[in-house]
């Protein structure tokens, strides 16, 4: 076994400046997430500005979300100092309570800039993957976010002043005790995660509804995040049982329901229900122009609503017409 080596959670001190890795792997992951989404929306023939500012409103309440929920999840860490709910290094984020409320202000921005919310939605829900990719390490030099012991050659070390209650020192020494890494296992369920979904949004652009992909992230991440939460102790239950396997199981069994609903109740493709949506008459105007449905560099209903440009009303964007 190798000797025990734990990270230091400082990357430098500059006077009274003091860089932390959490804080740098969130920057890193942020500007993963800003290369990956802007070409996605590029290739979407979406509106690059619009990601922007979006992106910035909603990392924005994504950390709000990720701090308050992190700060119940991990109560006992705070509860008897709470000014270390704002001072680092106790700077952890749960991530359901960012993707919920990060979620939610997605959701309003778009509606206030009058966009169609299930196509970017398809656009931007890939980043939550590639952002859980980059930004676990950031647990890793906060010693946190780990498994029970274990005698696998990746185990972790975990100092004393780190341990959860359940792991003291006095029972599980320091030179000889390995952890679970659980922060390992959820950032490459991130990286296989948004390599696969990117690649079925572009290999199955045809036989895909607008909304689909940011199904499969949510039913994805939720899924990781329900396999593995029984491996951890000392958070938020409810009844005995982590709150965020509740919410994670609830998550990924709606998104996948949903998602089979959804293709099982429309007929034919969603290039043929994106036609039969273009070809609808609006405005007092008809039209029906013929639709092809989009290659596989573009969006689902992206080739078929651009066929049918003329007829639609008040130049809202053509995918906008076919979310089901």
């Amino acid at each position: 076994m190798l000797p025990p080596i734990t990270p230091d959670p400082i990357l430098v001190t500059l006077g009274p400046i003091t860089v932390y890795w959490y804080g740098v792997m969130y920057a890193v992951g942020l500007l993963a997430v800003w290369l990956v989404l802007s070409a996605e929306v590029r290739r979407r023939g979406l509106d690059v500005g619009l990601l922007a500012n979006g992106i910035i409103i909603v990392a924005a309440f994504a950390l709000i979300g990720g701090r308050l929920y992190h700060v119940i999840d991990q109560w006992q860490l705070y509860a008897d100092d709470p000014i270390r709910i704002v001072l680092p290094p106790y700077a952890g984020l749960g991530a359901f309570g960012g993707l919920i409320l990060g979620t939610a202000a997605g959701v309003v921005y778009a509606r206030y800039r009058h966009q169609a919310i299930l196509v970017w939605a398809d656009a931007v829900a890939p980043g939550v993957l590639v952002m859980q990719a980059f930004a676990r390490w950031g647990n890793f030099f906060n010693q946190e976010l780990y498994g029970p012991p274990t005698n696998l050659p990746w185990g972790i070390a975990i100092d004393c002043a780190h341990r959860i209650a359940a792991y003291p020192c006095t029972q599980y020494p320091f030179d000889t005790t390995r952890f679970t890494p659980l922060f390992l296992y959820e950032s490459l369920s991130g990286a296989i995660g948004a390599i696969v979904l990117l690649w079925v949004a572009r290999r199955f652009s045809s036989r895909i509804f607008s909304g689909d992909i940011a199904l499969m992230v949510f039913a994805w991440y939720s899924a990781t995040r329900f396999l593995l939460e029984p491996l951890r102790s000392g958070n938020w239950t409810f009844e005995g049982i982590p709150t965020a396997s509740i919410v994670s199981g609830v998550i990924a069994g709606g998104a996948i329901v949903i998602l089979v609903l959804r293709h099982a109740l429309h007929q034919g493709t969603p290039a043929d229900v994106a036609g039969e949506a273009a070809r609808a008459p609006a405005g007092g105007t008809s039209g029906s122009p013929s639709a092809t449905a989009g290659d596989g560099d573009r969006d689902d209903a992206g080739g078929a609503a651009e066929g049918a440009a003329d007829a639609e009303p008040l130049g809202v964007e053509p995918n906008l017409m076919v979310d089901p």
